[in-house]
C-alpha cells in the first residue's frame, strides 16, 4: 500500500546556489548541431547531394546512438565511473546500490550496512520512493545518500527527446527532494543508456552524471561467487561499485544475491585498507 508522503518544509522552494560549474554543451550535441545545419543548407544549394548528406547524417546519428549505449562512455558529456582523483580519495571507494528501494531489500541491506559501518549511495527510482517514502528516510537517517535514477525508470530513456528527458529528470528530482530533504547531486541513467540531449538536461537540475567502475550484474546473476568476482577483480582505490537492492537477483537458497555477496566485498576492502565513502563525500574536495 502507498505510504503518504508529508511536505517538506518551504525552506526547499527557493533556488539553492549550484554546486557544480555549467561547462556547456558537450562536444558532440555542437558538432550533431552543426551537421544537422550543414546538411540542411547543402541540399538546399545542391539538391543533388542529398544522398551524401543523409549518409552522413546516418553515421553521425549511429555514432551518437552508441556512444549512448556505453554506460561509461564520456563521448555524450562528462561521466564518473571512477572517485576524483584527488589525494582525499586516496583511499576510499564507493558502493552505489541502484533500483530502489525495495520493501523487502532495502532494510535488509540498511542492516547489513550497519553491521559493517559502511555508508552508500542509493540510486532511487522516484516512483519507488513515492510508494515507500519512510524507507527513503531512513536511508537519510542511517547516513547514507539518496540520488537520482529517473522517475519512472523506463528502458526507452536513451530515445527520448530533451524535452521527455527534462520531464523524467526533474520528476525524480522533486521527489526526491520532497522525501529527503536534499536536492540530489548525482544522477544515473537507467541501465546506463542515454542520449546526446541529456548532458544540458543533467545541468540545468545541477546533476552530475555518475556510472561506475564495475558491476556485479546482479539482477540476472543468481551465483554470488560470479558477482563476487566481477566486483572485486582488481578491485582499487577510487572505483565505483554498482550493485541492485530493486529487481535483485535471488539465490538458489532464496536469499538476494547482494546480501550474499557485500560481506565478503566488505571485508576485501578492508584487507586492502581501503573505505567506502558515499559520493557526495568523494566529491567534497573535487
Amino acid at each position: 500500500m502507498t505510504e503518504p508522503i508529508s511536505r517538506v518544509p518551504t525552506g526547499l522552494d527557493a533556488t539553492p546556489p549550484r554546486r557544480w560549474p555549467v561547462t556547456g554543451h558537450p562536444n558532440a550535441l555542437k558538432l550533431t548541431t552543426a551537421w544537422h545545419a550543414a546538411a540542411l543548407a547543402g541540399c538546399a544549394i545542391a539538391p543533388s547531394t542529398w544522398p551524401w548528406w543523409l549518409a552522413g547524417t546516418a553515421v553521425n546519428h549511429a555514432a551518437v546512438t552508441l556512444a549512448g549505449l556505453w554506460p561509461r562512455s564520456t563521448v555524450l558529456g562528462p561521466n564518473w565511473t571512477r572517485l576524483p582523483d584527488v589525494a582525499g580519495n586516496a583511499n576510499f571507494i564507493a558502493l552505489t546500490i541502484d533500483d530502489g528501494p525495495d520493501p523487502v531489500v532495502t532494510p535488509q541491506v540498511l542492516d547489513l550496512l550497519d553491521r559493517h559501518g559502511v555508508r552508500a549511495t542509493f540510486f532511487c527510482i522516484g516512483e519507488r520512493a513515492r510508494r515507500y517514502p519512510s524507507l527513503v528516510r531512513e536511508i537519510v537517517a542511517r547516513g547514507h545518500a539518496v540520488e537520482n535514477h529517473s522517475q519512472r525508470h523506463r528502458h526507452t530513456f536513451s530515445v527520448k527527446t530533451s524535452r521527455a528527458l527534462a520531464r523524467e529528470v526533474e520528476a525524480g528530482q522533486h521527489t526526491l527532494t520532497e522525501l529527503t530533504g536534499e536536492r540530489p547531486a548525482f544522477f544515473r541513467a537507467p541501465a546506463g543508456f542515454r542520449n546526446v540531449l541529456l548532458e544540458p538536461v543533467l545541468q540545468a537540475q545541477d546533476l552530475r552524471l555518475v556510472a561506475w567502475t564495475r558491476r556485479g550484474f546482479d539482477t540476472r546473476e543468481t551465483d554470488p561467487e560470479k558477482v563476487r568476482q566481477r566486483l572485486l577483480r582488481d578491485l582499487a582505490a577510487r572505483d565505483i561499485l554498482l550493485v541492485h537492492d530493486g529487481n535483485a537477483a535471488i539465490t538458489a537458497n532464496g536469499e538476494p544475491v547482494l546480501l550474499s555477496v557485500l560481506p565478503s566485498v566488505f571485508e576485501i576492502a578492508k584487507q586492502q585498507g581501503l573505505r567506502f565513502v558515499t559520493l557526495r563525500q568523494a566529491f567534497v574536495g573535487e
